[in-house]
């Protein structure tokens, strides 16, 4: 079992929410989301607002209050292999509520159809709140370019 190791990122003002599935190995060695040089959510967020795409934690940090966005992922506690989220059992959901309750989401969003999957599950009953599946902004999702995923991501916009 692996224990979700990285705090969500937010902030009172923080009007969306993007939720991924679970962090990548990447992920979890940096201590901080999408952290697999081949992700492009950092391209993607940076692109649909017109901003340098970030580098380090702090930046991207930064760059998520800023646009007030918060990042956390669906799942708080499962069994992968990996980052594979085809292998993903046992799951046990975060606890988003506490977001909710300390910002001003009103929409949330999901990062590729797992995060879709056990938001679905676990999350919804919760929160009453549909979230929008966008495609994921992972390598393994070779289906879309990065200009592909900038377009549909655009929705983040309002």
């Amino acid at each position: 079992m692996i224990v979700h190791p990285i705090p969500p990122v937010y902030d009172e003002n923080s009007e969306i929410l993007i939720l991924g599935s679970f962090p990548s190995v990447k992920s979890r060695e940096q201590g901080f989301f999408y952290g697999h040089p081949q992700n492009r959510f950092w391209k993607v967020v940076s692109a649909i607002y017109g901003l340098k795409a970030p580098n380090t934690i702090k930046e991207k940090r930064e760059m998520l209050l800023t646009l007030k966005i918060a990042i956390w992922d669906v799942i708080g506690s499962c069994e992968i292999e990996g980052s594979a989220d085809n292998t993903i059992k046992n799951v046990a959901p975060n606890d988003i509520s506490v977001l909710l309750e300390k910002t001003k989401i009103k929409r949330i969003f999901v990062n590729g159809n797992t995060a879709k999957k056990y938001y679905d599950k676990y999350i919804k009953d919760i929160t009453k709140i549909d979230a929008v599946c966008l495609p994921s902004t992972s390598p393994a999702n070779a289906s879309f370019s990065l200009d592909k995923l900038i377009s549909v991501w655009q929705e983040i916009k309002g």
